[in-house]
């Protein structure tokens, strides 16, 4: 049985927590977030360390015990440090490029897909001569940069015979053995 949620969270010098009923919201010097969680859930601070108590032994409670102290830390860590993920495009003329948080790019298609960031996320591309193009989203919010690089990966998703799509830096793409010549 996993017992993430009895851990304690370590809030770093400038953030800041509040709760009002079942919302918490976290300001920090890259932003604000704000989150829901159960009413049943008790949430208490002492000398920077957030601490959340189920109200019960139930299972229900137990498993969202977990789940509240792992969004309410993404939420801290956000908002202090931020996140960062990077796409790479692996195929021949396949490319990217950004006017603000508009993306335009190129994957083999008969047409450019553009595709617009939402403004709370920073986009940018780079190319480097002999290197795949790399795409980077920044932000303070995890779930929405997992769900924008979850939807450009689905744009072009990883073919498993020559490795080409949308993919992230450093993920391991399982290869495939083509068809042999019959002799």
């Amino acid at each position: 049985m996993s017992r993430i949620g009895l851990n304690p969270i370590n809030l770093p010098e400038g953030v800041t927590v509040s709760v009002q009923g079942s919302n918490i919201n976290v300001k920090g010097p890259k932003g604000e977030l704000n989150q829901k969680f159960d009413p049943d859930f008790k949430i208490s601070i002492d000398d920077n360390i957030l601490t959340i108590k189920r109200p019960s032994e139930i299972k229900r409670h137990k498993s969202l015990h977990g789940l509240y102290r792992s969004l309410i830390n993404n939420c801290v860590v956000g908002v202090s440090e931020g996140y960062e993920l990077q796409l790479e495009l692996i195929g021949v003329g396949y490319k990217a490029s950004n006017q603000g948080n508009l993306l335009n790019l190129t994957l083999g298609y008969s047409h450019n897909i553009y595709f617009q960031v939402p403004d709370e996320i920073k986009v940018t591309t780079e190319t480097q001569k002999g290197k795949p193009p790399v795409i980077t989203l920044n932000g303070n919010d995890k779930q929405l940069i997992g769900q924008i690089a979850a939807k450009l990966k689905s744009l072009r998703p990883i073919e498993p015979y020559k490795g080409k799509g949308v993919k992230f830096v450093g993920e391991y793409v399982r290869r495939k053995v083509g068809k042999t010549a019959a002799a």
